[in-house]
C-alpha cells in the first residue's frame, strides 16, 4: 500500500543535497511515535532474513511547476508518497500522518493536506509495467584490479551495464523471500532508462537511473514489489514507483 500525500509549500526549490534525504527520517519518526517496537526493530535488524527495509518513499513532486536548470523545483501543490508491502508499517505511517500538519523536508516546509491511501493493481494477468519516478539503485560485486584482488566494497550498476540484470532480478526475489512470497519474479524487459542520477544518503551518495521494467510473476509478489520499491536503498527514496 502506499500513502500519498498531499502538500503545498512556498518554497521554489529544494536543495540537491535534502532531495531524497530526508525522508527515511522521517519515516522512523513517524513510527516512533505510532509503533515504537517495530520502527526499533526495522531499524536495528531489518526484516527476515536478509535484513532488508521494508518500505519506500518517494521526493516531493510538483507536477505543474515549470523545471528549470539545475534546480530541483518546487512550489504550490504538489504530492510525496510513502509506502510498505507490509500492512501493519503502512497502518503505523497512516496513523502517524494523520496527526501531522507540516512535514519538515531538509528545511523546506510542506503543508500537509489530505493522505490519501492507494492500493496495488490486482496484476492478474501475471504481468507488471513499473515506471521508477527516482532512481533505481543495483549493487553488484566488488571492484576487482587485473590480478583479481578487490578494490572497492561496492560497486553500483547502471542499466545496460554486464550484470545489471542479474543483480536487480536478484534484489526482487530477495524482497520476495523477505516478505514469505513466491520469488519465482523474472525480467522481461527494460523499455526506458533515464540519465544517471547521484543523490545523497547520509554522509554519503548512490548512483542510478530512473527505469520503466516489465515483470512478470505471481500477482501477489508484483503487488507486493509495487508497494516497496524497485532495486536497493527504497527506504532512502530510491526506485520509487508511479502509481
Amino acid at each position: 500500500m502506499r500513502l500519498q500525500v498531499e502538500v503545498t509549500t512556498r518554497a521554489r526549490e529544494i536543495p540537491w543535497r535534502e532531495v531524497l534525504r530526508p525522508g527515511r527520517g522521517i519515516v522512523y519518526s513517524l513510527l516512533s511515535e505510532t509503533a515504537p517496537e517495530l520502527g526499533a526493530s526495522l531499524h536495528d535488524r531489518g526484516w527476515g532474513r536478509y535484513g532488508m527495509v521494508p518500505f519506500g518513499h518517494s521526493a516531493p513532486r510538483f507536477p505543474a511547476v515549470r523545471g528549470r536548470r539545475g534546480v530541483y523545483a518546487a512550489g504550490g501543490a504538489g504530492t510525496v508518497e510513502f509506502s510498505s508491502p507490509l500492512t501493519e508499517v503502512a497502518h503505523a505511517l497512516a496513523a502517524g500522518l494523520a496527526g501531522v500538519r507540516v512535514l519538515d523536508w531538509g528545511g523546506v516546509a510542506l503543508q500537509v493536506g489530505r493522505v490519501v491511501p492507494v492500493f496495488p493493481p490486482l496484476f492478474s494477468d501475471g504481468s507488471a509495467v513499473l515506471r521508477s519516478v527516482t532512481p533505481v539503485v543495483v549493487k553488484g560485486p566488488p571492484g576487482r584490479d587485473d590480478d583479481g584482488k578487490r578494490v572497492r566494497s561496492q560497486r553500483w550498476l547502471l542499466p545496460g551495464e554486464p550484470e545489471w540484470d542479474v543483480y536487480f532480478v536478484q534484489n526482487l526475489r530477495r524482497k520476495a523471500e523477505t516478505l514469505g512470497l513466491d520469488p519465482a519474479v523474472e525480467l522481461e524487459s527494460v523499455t526506458r532508462v533515464g540519465p544517471k542520477r547521484s543523490f545523497a544518503v547520509g554522509a554519503g551518495a548512490k548512483v542510478g537511473a530512473e527505469v520503466d521494467v516489465e515483470l512478470s510473476g505471481p500477482p501477489t509478489t508484483l503487488q507486493a514489489l509495487w508497494s516497496w520499491g524497485l532495486g536497493a536503498a527504497t527506504s532512502a527514496g530510491f526506485g520509487a514507483v508511479l502509481p
